[in-house]
């Protein structure tokens, strides 16, 4: 059999390697990149990494508004869809490409399967909020990270082609992290040792677009009591030329990291600031406390269990939630096994090739 899996920004790359080794030898993919990212430091670099195959296509498709971006997308989606007629469309995630893949392969009555699927911020200003609503509703097997996403969709009465997987992201973390530790340098070369410094990433349009929440965000980071390294997504860049936001000396602006140094970074921070939805949940693989740059999360799951506070982009909240962060004793198995990518094969297997 034949699928097409679409991907098109770094969390999707870190999603689809593992899936992708499992399907080796079961299925013949084409993988479609959207050019969704498209800096070396945002796309190549994880191909290499993760020993993804390079792109059977790339769209080539970059940066544009919301709706200019994601009909680019479909539009070239589908055109690969006429070419190559598949059996079934794999999307992951919740981005403009992934709903883009989705709506071109149910407007052709192609089945779409979801990685991912399940997720709710019950923020509908968030433009995923609206990606993972829609490309649920469309899909034909709906592949749930954690118990809450299936309840998610239960409560919306998506109960068929269901299933609990666990997540692909924790099969990604267990796989790379002794790969990390052999081949990155990035502990030694930024000077740093474990426990002494925070990790930072802000990217989100909420944070980025606003200059009042991106001016208190930055001089939070630059009110703590460690460095705080900062790897700086290019829109993050942009707005701070922009709105001529200074960087406090304590925050260490670094480039965008691959996916080795970043997995490095978070482990041996001190505490991870964040407004990533993946980064949440790689500092709950590593046992390492969160606070997110948010008012809300899809996954609440690290919230209840204590190792997640949502502090929005209010400074004093940032600051105090820093403070307070602590390891817990108690850190339940959330995410699955880590064999969560052989576990959604099998069920494609089961389901469409009979």
């Amino acid at each position: 059999m034949k699928l097409v899996t679409v991907v098109g920004a770094r969390p999707q790359f870190i999603k689809a390697a593992p899936v992708s080794r499992v399907l080796k030898g079961e299925f013949e993919e084409i993988l479609v990149h959207t050019g969704q990212h498209y800096d070396y430091e945002m796309s190549k670099i994880f191909f290499e990494e993760l020993e993804l195959p390079e792109p059977d296509i790339n769209l080539g498709i970059q940066s544009s508004t919301q709706g200019e971006q994601t009909g680019k997308m479909l539009a070239g989606i589908e055109r690969v869809l006429f070419d190559h007629q598949p059996d079934f469309v794999l999307v992951y995630g919740d981005t403009n490409s992934t709903l883009a893949g989705a709506l071109a392969a149910v407007k052709l009555h192609i089945p779409v399967f979801h990685v991912e699927a399940g997720l709710r911020s019950f923020n509908k200003s968030m433009p995923e909020e609206i990606n993972r609503i829609l490309t649920d509703r469309v899909s034909d097997l709906l592949f749930c990270p954690t118990p809450t996403a299936v309840n998610n969709l239960q409560s919306e009465g998506i109960e068929a082609g269901v299933f609990l997987t666990g997540d692909v992201m924790y099969d990604a973390a267990i796989f790379n992290t002794d790969l990390a530790e052999n081949r990155s340098d990035i502990i030694a070369k930024l000077g740093l040792s474990s426990g002494d410094y925070y990790l930072a990433t802000v990217h989100r349009p909420a944070n980025t677009d606003d200059h009042l929440n991106l001016g208190n965000i930055l001089n939070a980071l630059g009110s703590l009591d460690l460095n705080v390294i900062l790897p700086l997504h290019p829109r993050t860049r942009n707005a701070l030329e922009q709105f001529e936001v200074e960087v406090a000396e304590k925050v260490r602006v670094i480039d965008p990291v691959g996916y080795l140094d970043m997995l490095l970074l978070e482990k041996n921070a001190r505490t991870i600031i964040t407004d990533s939805g993946g980064i949440q949940k790689e500092a709950y693989f590593f046992g390492v406390p969160c606070v997110t740059l948010r008012e809300d999360t899809e996954w609440v799951e690290t919230v209840e269990v204590g190792w997640n506070r949502l502090v929005g982009a209010d400074p004093d909240q940032i600051i105090t939630a820093v403070n307070d962060a602590a390891v817990r004793n108690d850190r339940p198995n959330l995410f699955g096994n880590g064999r969560a990518a052989e576990k959604i094969v099998d069920l494609i297997k089961k389901e469409y090739q009979k």
